[in-house]
């Protein structure tokens, strides 16, 4: 473990680029400063944003109960501010309802949010004033979701689902009794998606995330076709609570800026291989979970139906001309779910504690994101497109990005986990320093461990801050266990 030759064993920069270029990629050989493509600006409705980063949202798990921030959450998004990303995607998840939350820590609508995103924003702009710049071309995002089949606001499963799926409902904690939302629930959390909004605007957001993604409420509706009535069926029917939700936006918050993180395409479901235990692990490789009898396979968002282990971006380019219709300009791709292809959508060498081995090289997931993204921006060149999945690159990031932005082939480059473990790598670029190694994130998985053990997640190896606190031996422990024969 790792299975696949780690990035630290590319010897220079040379030998990187040729396993890139197996994989239809490329990178610079030398990285530049501000004045190089990361340091570009770019004019969006009358502002400026400074620079080629983005800051991808994170969540921490350590909100209050009641969906308040606390120290943790408000050093986290300090750390945003301070990582010199002049483009701020929304912070981290802020559920429009307390049912609609992921896990019991997460921040939500509630009568005293206001005065927590008040803070979380200072905490950003704070950072960034700490760090020596401008605030002024910083443009700054709340992601307003509602987490749908994957609910857990009391710790235990409460999906809230618009469809059974063959495929992830047992694994959701949905059965055959587990109703619907109904037409009139959805049209509830439309208002309150609407109600968030108008609160981010407020409060001085300059823009809100309706995410569509990773398998959460309204990614899941892009794939309703099995649904009966207005929210399911045909593509207008899947996208018309999308619909109402930026409609009513506009009309309540005007001037407030919508972006969008989409799930560019979906995944089959995977889970570890059982008969790969007998190597000695504990974790088997992964393998999808499907069957000829789920042909065609018709609950997932830009996949094939008759050969699901495809992508099909049709439909998503639909979207992205929907998008394009409503003067939505800023879209933050991703591809899959951490809840069910963790390896397509946050490519690492070790796997959480509930996960599976990769079941390919994890720069070829790699891949998948940025040739997703690339093929984006070739067929919408006026949409301002933000990457995703460059984490995994480590000490190469910032050439495959440098290439990536420099042909045109994305706007931002956006980083989530890197920025848990080394918060300032885009300021040390853009200022011409070179990389602090032992800062790069290794993809250990620990913040995704974390949670799974009821703790908040944070970079525990790596962030003296976590790694001090009595969760960070226990989980080195269990992974060092979980990959030693």
């Amino acid at each position: 473990m790792p299975a696949y030759p780690p990035i630290s064993s590319f010897k220079d920069v040379a030998a990187f680029r040729q396993r890139l270029l197996e994989l239809g990629l490329d990178c610079d050989g030398d990285i530049s400063d501000d004045s190089g493509p990361l340091g570009q600006p770019i004019s969006h409705l009358g502002r400026t944003i400074g620079n080629r980063w983005a800051a991808h949202p994170m969540e921490g798990w350590d909100g209050t109960l009641s969906g308040q921030p606390t120290d943790l959450t408000l050093r986290r998004w300090r750390n945003f501010g301070r990582s010199g990303a002049k483009l701020i995607w929304g912070g981290e998840a802020f559920a429009v309802t307390p049912d609609g939350r992921a896990n019991p820590n997460q921040l939500c609508l509630n009568p005293s949010a206001r005065a927590g995103l008040a803070a979380l924003l200072a905490e950003i702009r704070s950072g960034h004033k700490q760090v020596g710049l401008s605030t002024d071309d910083l443009y700054c995002g709340l992601q307003l979701t509602h987490s749908g089949r994957w609910a857990h606001p009391a710790g235990t499963p409460a999906p809230r689902i618009p469809q059974h799926n063959p495929l992830l409902d047992r694994r959701s904690g949905v059965d055959a009794n587990t109703p619907l939302l109904t037409d009139i629930e959805l049209d509830d959390i439309a208002a309150a998606f609407v109600r968030a909004a108008l609160l981010a605007q407020e409060v001085g957001f300059d823009f809100v995330d309706v995410k569509c993604c990773h398998g959460y409420l309204l990614h899941e509706l892009l794939a309703a076709r099995h649904r009966p009535g207005p929210h399911g069926g045909s593509f207008d029917n899947r996208t018309a609570l999308f619909r109402k939700i930026v409609a009513g936006i506009r009309s309540a918050a005007i001037d407030l800026d919508i972006g969008v993180r989409l799930s560019l395409y979906d995944a089959l479901p995977h889970a570890a291989d059982d008969k790969d235990k007998a190597n000695g692990t504990e974790q088997g490789t992964g393998v999808a979970q499907f069957a000829s009898e789920h042909l065609p396979y018709e609950h997932g968002f830009g996949i094939n139906p008759l050969f699901p282990a495809e992508p099909d971006l049709e439909e998503p380019f639909l979207f992205l001309e929907l998008l394009r219709s409503l003067d939505i300009r800023l879209v933050n791709l991703t591809l899959g779910s951490p809840y069910y292809c963790p390896h397509l959508q946050r490519p690492a060498s070790w796997p959480p504690s509930d996960g599976y081995l990769p079941p390919e090289d994890p720069l070829a997931s790699v891949a998948a994101h940025i040739q997703a993204t690339r093929a984006a921006k070739r067929a919408f060149p006026d949409l301002l497109l933000v990457g995703t999945g460059y984490t995994y690159l480590q000490e190469y990031l910032p050439q495959v990005a440098q290439h990536e932005v420099r042909a045109g082939q994305v706007d931002f480059v956006g980083l989530g986990r890197m920025l848990l473990s080394y918060p300032e790598l885009p300021l040390d670029t853009l200022a011409g320093r070179p990389l602090q190694a032992k800062r790069l994130c290794r993809t250990f998985s620990d913040c995704t461990s974390g949670p799974r053990s009821g703790k908040v997640s944070g970079c525990y190896p790596l962030d003296p801050h976590y790694r001090s606190m009595p969760a960070a031996k226990p989980l080195r422990t269990a992974r060092t266990q979980r990959f030693t024969p």
